[in-house]
């Protein structure tokens, strides 16, 4: 069946005639709106919608619509224990090898006998696709597609033969399903056939004379057998006309509207728990939202989907591009100089609308393209790399105002404290848990792909710390004891691995890496890097604390303030730079212009590096910048871009923005591209426009700290900052012009503006101003 839709395809692509394109239409009246004046013709073209859960690709097809769709659980493979058997006998020499020097023997040892069994971990992976053919077309006038951010809608309409179209796509989080609406302004002029196609082991039929049904199981992948079954449906609901099937496909005629319904389930419960039901599952939707019609349908999802947006509001100037289609504008930005400011606005605004469509409570992480991809075995399996994407894809939830945002991250930090304790028992004989750079679906915690890239311990304290975010955003009593045992652990780990290196006295990690940059000596395997003892510095730190604040663990709290206390402190190198390994390897290293910045962690995210706390290190971190350069891939240019917002270089930071959505990092749907796609360039960039104007790590709440020339004036309403306050903002002419704080909590506001600062006490609920003098 299969080949036979395949084939059906390639017929209709054949026989279409070219279709014609006239008239003008007009730029949409949202001004949060990517639009465009033709459909798209590659993935990277196509417009994405998702509830958290369930995402589509609507690409915007005339003679033929496809929407391509994810659903957040199919990945493939199933439960599958990583752990190399031989690794905790190997450890021991492997340590003594990186003491001794000899890099590349002990990165032949760990290829050998530490390294995860498979060497790499399973994909995420796409359901299908959904196609509407509408048969022949030959002129069409005033087409338009496009995303509207603010009610989450993607919108396609034209002219043919003097009737107007349109078709509106969105994916509920009320409802769970996605839903696909065609209307015409004349009557009886709708007709289509609809197929369901999928690279899965699946077959698909027509069931009860209205919806297509494609079902299946997932694939093995790397020698671990798929476990998972899934399915999608496709119910059709019209208003006039007539329908029916053959075979695997569903033909409309003469329809006055017409709304799909479509769903996606697996039968993923847990990581260790595949028992689930997706077809009870799917029926239970779509039975529930087939009673309800499409006007309730689309205001439930608005209404849930703006109570998340709408917290949020930026304007940063306007200009004559705006009216321009969104892929002419990206192409505009840096080659015209013409001024575009509300693109950066879009930018920010469409980070803000992808977290919200792709981590939802209840749901999977974002993973590194959120949860669209078309592919079976998509770049770096589309998981979770733990040691900067991950975590950049929640840099912008916390100050953007999107806490709920989190709770996917929470949740798999919680699991991953199960698993890897099975990793740090089994592998290292230790207490706690661990997990490397990458995980997935399955919750893996071994070192994977190989030394220079998994042998990095750290990933998942890097991970727990987000807890620690999310709390000191909203401090919260109950959520403080939730994340506790999760921190306890991750500590008690390094408390059980820790050495101590023989020239310097300080307690290290042996083995690790400096994630993914190679040092002289013919390897990445060394021991104690810099991000190293700054994650530790800083888990440590969150451990005692904690444990403070719940009045528990007094002896823990003595032995994690001691442990930290004989970490590696950072350090100044020859060439002025903040060092990157234990020993001043940098000048050596092979790629000065590598694009992860590792050790720049402690400077951001951290605050153990601030501009005026430690002035001699924050000027090792300029230097650091200036060797790597700007301009790298989409996401490493993010992290710079964060980077020098913290520096507070308005006007670098803003031309790095520039070179950010050029058309080699931003794609014409606005993905970034690292190249290829992964989404947490847009994280990042997004993360740090919200830096630019606003920044609260050093306790104080920074107003415009890296505002640009090219922003002279603009506002902005509802950041957040530490402490469980919220801000609006406003400037004219390059200097601040007002601010209200808010909070719910009540407390002191320690405000700044350049030099000057003021004290505010904030009642419960209340709220103080200041206009910067």
């Amino acid at each position: 069946m299969k080949k036979f839709l395949l084939a059906l395809s390639s017929l209709v692509a054949s026989v279409s005639p070219a279709i014609e394109y006239g008239g003008d239409a007009p730029p949409p009246e949202q001004p949060l709106s990517l639009w465009y004046k033709r459909p798209a013709e590659q993935w990277i073209e196509a417009l994405p919608v998702g509830n958290g859960r369930l995402g589509a690709m609507v690409f915007g097809g005339v003679a033929r619509e496809r929407l391509q769709l994810n659903e957040d659980t199919l990945w493939a493979g199933g439960p599958y224990d990583p752990v190399s058997p031989e690794a905790a006998a190997a450890l021991p020499d492997v340590r003594r090898l990186v003491f001794e020097g000899k890099y590349r023997e002990a990165d032949q040892l760990i290829s050998e006998k530490v390294m995860a069994r498979p060497l790499r971990q399973m994909a995420y992976q796409t359901v299908g696709d959904v196609h509407l053919d509408f048969g022949e077309v030959g002129a069409i006038e005033n087409y338009r597609r496009e995303l509207d951010l603010d009610a989450a809608v993607a919108r396609v309409s034209y002219v043919r033969d003097g009737v107007r179209f349109t078709r509106e796509v969105f994916s509920s989080p009320v409802d769970q399903v996605i839903v696909v609406r065609i209307t015409a302004d004349q009557p009886r002029r709708i007709g289509f056939t609809a197929t369901l196609q999928t690279p899965q082991r699946a077959s698909v039929s027509a069931e009860g004379g209205d919806t297509l049904v494609l079902a299946g199981v997932n694939s093995e992948y790397n020698g671990v057998a798929g476990a998972l079954r899934f399915e999608a449906r496709v119910r059709v609901v019209r208003e006039g006309g007539n329908q029916f099937t053959l075979g695997s496909s569903l033909t409309v005629q003469g329809a006055d509207s017409v709304t799909l319904l479509v769903s996606a389930a697996t039968s993923f419960r847990r990581f260790d728990d595949v028992s689930g039901d997706p077809t009870a599952a799917n029926l239970a939707v779509l039975e529930a939202a087939q009673k309800k019609d499409y006007a309730s349908l689309l205001a439930d999802h608005t209404a849930e989907h703006q109570r998340l947006f709408r917290r949020v509001a930026l304007d940063l100037g306007s200009s004559p591009a705006s009216a321009s289609p969104t892929d002419v504008r990206i192409r505009n930005f840096a080659t015209t100089g013409e001024p575009d400011p509300a693109l950066a606005t879009l930018y920010f605004q469409y980070g803000r609308y992808l977290l919200i469509s792709s981590s939802r409570p209840g749901t999977q992480p974002a993973n590194l393209q959120g949860i669209w991809n078309d592919s079976m075995s998509p770049p770096w399996q589309s998981k979770y790399t733990i040691n900067i994407n991950t975590e950049m894809n929640y840099w912008p939830a916390e100050p953007t105002n999107l806490a709920e945002c989190v709770e996917p991250l929470v949740r798999m930090v919680e699991e991953l404290a199960v698993t890897g304790a099975h990793t740090a028992k089994t592998m290292y004989g230790a207490r706690g848990w661990v997990v490397h750079h990458n995980t997935d679906l399955w919750r893996a915690a071994a070192p994977i792909d190989g030394p220079r890239w998994g042998m990095w311990p750290t990933g998942g304290a890097w991970l727990a710390l987000h807890l620690w975010d999310h709390y000191e955003y909203a401090p919260n009593p109950e959520f403080l004891a939730r994340m506790y045992p999760v921190l306890k652990g991750a500590a008690e780990f390094f408390l059980d691995t820790l050495v101590e290196d023989p020239k310097s006295g300080y307690l290290v990690t042996n083995p690790s890496t400096s994630p993914e940059n190679a040092h002289p000596f013919g390897s990445a395997v060394c021991a104690g890097p810099a991000m190293d003892s700054q994650i530790l510095r800083d888990l440590f730190l969150r451990v005692e604390q904690c444990a403070e604040l719940l009045g528990v663990d007094g002896e823990l709290r003595r032995q994690v303030a001691a442990t930290r206390a004989r970490l590696a402190p950072d350090k100044i190198g020859a060439q002025g730079q903040l060092q990157e390994w234990l020993e001043d390897w940098d000048a050596g290293a092979p790629e000065q212009d590598h694009r992860h910045v590792s050790h720049l962690y402690a400077f951001f995210p951290s605050n153990q590096i601030t501009l005026r706390g430690t002035p001699e290190l924050a000027s090792g971190v300029r230097k650091t910048l200036e060797t790597r350069g700007d301009f790298s891939t989409g996401w490493a240019i993010a992290w710079r871009l964060n980077l020098w917002a913290r520096l507070q270089d308005g006007e670098r930071t803003h031309r790095i923005l520039k070179a950010l959505l050029e058309p080699s990092r931003t794609y014409p749907n606005m993905f970034d591209a690292h190249p290829p796609f992964q989404i947490d360039g847009n994280f990042g960039g997004t993360n740090a426009i919200a830096e630019m104007l606003l920044q609260t790590h050093t306790g104080e709440i920074e107003l415009l700290p890296a505002l640009p020339a090219a922003w002279p004036t603009g506002s902005v309403r509802g950041l957040r900052a530490r402490g469980g306050f919220e801000v609006d903002l406003a400037w004219a002419d390059g200097k601040l012009a007002h601010v209200d704080v808010r909070s719910t909590l009540g407390g002191e506001a320690l405000l700044r503006y350049g030099d000057k600062t003021v004290s505010r006490e904030v009642a419960p609920g209340g709220a103080v101003s200041w206009d910067g003098r």
